[in-house]
């Protein structure tokens, strides 16, 4: 069987997504498993391997190699004028370029080009001045596929936990929170993990409130007028389903050992467990898409840009999911 085709987007040019991009290119290990296709610029990872003392030894191809391409390589795709690169800055320009490598890349995935999408990590700022409307990559996907129903979610073999709110304030999660969306979360990461273990998943919900709102002590019921009712529709479609389950509890080890998997109310519910447990092997997936799409679960790191420190095998471990969802 031919090996799956990856397109990698390149991250932003500003950050270490150069950086991680060659080790991927030079690592055996990957390419026996797949044909990763770096979106970028050949030009910034050529200067960057220079910085870097890395090999810079890639093939380089267009658009019309995509489907026929069997080893390691760059689409080169021109985007940001070396002039306006800065390492460890992030600008307008590096916003416009990193927003192109992930469009190129989903419209690659979409004709069937390429089998899934894996990302490096892109800037927020950057993308805002820019002028993307999108906060990230997962409202980029989810625009560009068109899909309604989508949620985030962090996989690794430690811990997994789904979101049912992302990049919104505290203020505002309660009023983001609602029955069909906690349905739809925890529809899509079962799933997903059914595909992946090949039996029904243990999915633990998480309260919004501290203690699980106490019976109404803590919050305003969410837990019991939200978070509940959601839960026994999935159990009348056979979901085995624990909580909802007070967040100061929801982690320990004795919890992990009994759950598959985790609904998280808000962003850092989930993240803050996720980068405790497994920082350098959860990797962010975008669940619901017509496509596979994987990323990197860490920042640009401008602070350590084209210093040749950036630690790449969390972006290794991006690509092996996307084979995995992708087979």
């Amino acid at each position: 069987m031919p090996k799956p085709r990856i397109a990698v987007t390149m991250g932003d040019p500003a950050g270490i997504g150069p950086e991680i991009c060659l080790d991927l290119l030079t690592d055996s290990s990957i390419a026996d498993l797949c044909t990763p296709i770096v979106f970028g610029d050949a030009n910034v990872l050529r200067l960057c391997a220079q910085k870097t003392d890395k090999s810079a030894d890639f093939k380089e191809i267009s658009s019309n190699d995509l489907v026929s391409a069997t080893e390691p390589c760059v689409l080169n795709l021109g985007l940001i004028d070396q002039s306006l690169l800065e390492p460890g800055v992030v600008n307008e320009a590096t916003g416009h370029a990193t927003y192109g490598y992930i469009t190129q890349a989903i419209d690659a995935c979409l004709s069937q080009c390429v089998h899934a999408v894996t990302t490096c990590p892109a800037n927020k700022e950057a993308l805002q001045s820019a002028g993307i409307p999108q906060p990230g990559h997962t409202e980029i996907f989810a625009d560009r596929t068109q899909s309604k129903k989508f949620c985030m979610a962090f996989l690794s073999d430690e811990i997994n936990c789904s979101l049912v709110t992302v990049h919104a304030g505290y203020q505002e999660v309660p009023h983001l929170l609602n029955e069909q969306r906690i349905v739809d979360v925890i529809e899509l990461t079962r799933d997903t993990h059914k595909k992946l273990l090949g039996k029904e998943p243990r999915i633990t919900v998480c309260g919004l409130n501290p203690h699980a709102g106490e019976n109404g002590l803590f919050g305003n019921r969410e837990e019991e007028l939200i978070i509940q009712p959601a839960m026994d529709r999935m159990r009348k479609e056979g979901c085995d389903l624990v909580g909802p389950v007070p967040p100061d509890t929801a982690f320990t080890q004795s919890q992990r050992n009994v759950t598959d998997a985790y609904i998280c109310m808000y962003h850092d519910q989930g993240l803050i467990p996720v980068k405790t447990i497994a920082f350098e092997s959860a990797v962010n997936v975008t669940l619901g898409l017509p496509i596979v799409r994987t990323s990197v679960d860490h920042g640009t790191a401008l602070d350590i840009a084209w210093l040749g420190k950036a630690d790449s095998r969390n972006l290794k471990s991006a690509v092996r999911l996307a084979v995995r969802l992708a087979g």
